[in-house]
């Protein structure tokens, strides 16, 4: 056992490392949503994202578990850009109060198309650029 000399500090810490899988990033996107038993679009926006999910703000509460149609719209290289996906939410935060009006909501993506997925990617490595 070693033992400390006389001033010297002993540093006892926790560390934490990361979980996810994929790097996320900080973003401002509009989305829009389709609740599988509620016909028709509804607006939100996507704060963060990732290859394998995003973090989405919405004006209701949806429970863990659902699946959602969703469109995320971003500028790219080739202009204006659509992805379509189908996401499942995985968890579901308390309401953010008046600054955000809504409620903070974590996705996975269950569905994708290659073509979105390659453009997601491309769309993420230009952030990672920046």
């Amino acid at each position: 056992m070693e033992t400390c000399e006389k001033g010297s500090k002993s540093h006892v810490g926790i560390v934490h490392f990361e979980k996810r899988k994929y790097p996320r990033f900080t973003i401002d996107l509009p989305i829009e949503y389709d609740p599988a038993d509620i016909p028709g679009n509804h607006p939100g926006r996507a704060v963060n994202a990732s290859e394998g999910g995003l973090l989405i703000v919405l004006p209701e509460r949806v429970e863990v578990g659902r699946h959602l149609k969703l469109k995320l719209f971003f500028a790219s290289d080739a202009g204006f850009t659509t992805i379509q996906t189908l996401v499942q939410v995985a968890w579901a935060d308390i309401h953010l109060g008046a600054d955000w009006g809504d409620y903070a909501t974590g996705v996975r993506f269950v569905d994708i198309s290659a073509e979105d997925l390659m453009m997601l990617k491309g769309f993420l490595r230009s952030l990672s650029r920046q």
